[in-house]
């Protein structure tokens, strides 16, 4: 089974649109929005859901009035001002560190675990879609992020499919670090553009770190055609393959205001990008499986070996 990740390093690349229209071509697989901060695949696929759970992604503080005798112990240790003077717990302050509760003389602290979200397996009119909505101004995304993906994977062994799609979070952060843990392959979505550049020689180095082969993909290659060299270039130096380039395209645009994907828009000369998404695809899949076919024969001389 593969695992395939479309990151951007920064926001506005045109990434989810992207893996929304991979959605609409590739078969035999379970899609997996792993951008929990701010999800929108929805908006797209418009998911029946059919499993919900609430998420628990930390614990809560909170002063039992019975049983405080006001000491103050907390209100020294708490560094983060969550105590209030008249020993309440401010919910939006507290880190959850649970400093409180393990010096709190009087044991008079409690610390339940925190609903911090929700997350869903939905059928969609391409697949079924495992995805998350992180409650406002809540922590622990990465966790979450982590939890979904390995709901995703248990849905594609339990259905037999091949491949699990996923839609990163933006930037290099921890949501991303745990979207791309134990990926096959990483597609990079860029822009031409110095900002475009700089963030996808960011994620570039993050893939070098955790050794996973990363693939580039530039969109709205034709508003800079120089800067769209230079990423390339930089991009090949790093070891990154390039699988094609996307035009500017008012398709996008209005295949989102009408909540279709590319391929299900009959919009004026849209087929120059429909084509370029099914060149970049067809091109990753035959890299990832050469990819994988390699790992297997890694693993063979291997055993040999021992």
């Amino acid at each position: 089974m593969k695992e395939i990740i479309v990151i951007s390093g920064k926001g506005g690349t045109g990434k989810t649109s992207i893996t929304v229209a991979f959605s609409a071509i590739a078969e035999n697989f379970v899609l997996c929005d792993a951008d929990v901060d701010a999800p929108d695949l929805h908006l797209i696929l418009k998911p029946q859901i059919f499993h919900k759970e609430k998420f628990l992604g930390g614990s809560q503080a909170e002063i039992i009035e019975e049983k405080c005798i006001e000491c103050g112990t907390c209100l020294d240790l708490c560094r983060f001002d969550a105590i209030t003077k008249d020993f309440k717990v401010d919910e939006f302050s507290c880190e959850g560190c649970g400093v409180c509760v393990d010096n709190c003389p009087a044991e008079a602290i409690s610390f339940d675990p925190k609903i911090c979200g929700e997350w869903y397996i939905s059928n969609t009119r391409f697949c079924t879609l495992v995805h998350a909505a992180l409650g406002i101004a809540e922590e622990n995304s990465g966790k979450l992020v982590s939890l979904i993906k390995g709901k995703a994977r248990e849905v594609a062994e339990k259905n037999d499919l091949d491949l699990v799609l996923t839609d990163g979070s933006p930037g290099v952060g921890c949501p991303v670090i745990a979207s791309i843990s134990g990926a096959s392959g990483i597609v990079i979505v860029s822009e031409p553009t110095v900002s475009g550049l700089h963030d996808m020689e960011r994620v570039a180095e993050l893939a070098n770190h955790f050794k996973i082969p990363a693939y580039l993909c530039v969109n709205k290659y034709d508003l800079n055609i120089k800067k769209t060299e230079l990423i390339e270039k930089r991009a090949m130096e790093k070891g990154i393959k390039v699988l094609g380039r996307i035009p500017f395209d008012k398709i996008f645009v209005d295949s989102v205001t009408k909540g279709i994907t590319v391929f299900e828009n009959d919009f004026e000369n849209s087929k120059t990008v429909q084509d370029s998404i099914k060149k970049i695809w067809n091109k990753l899949m035959e890299l990832a499986e050469d990819k994988k076919e390699e790992k297997q024969q890694g693993f063979q001389i291997k055993a040999k070996i021992n």
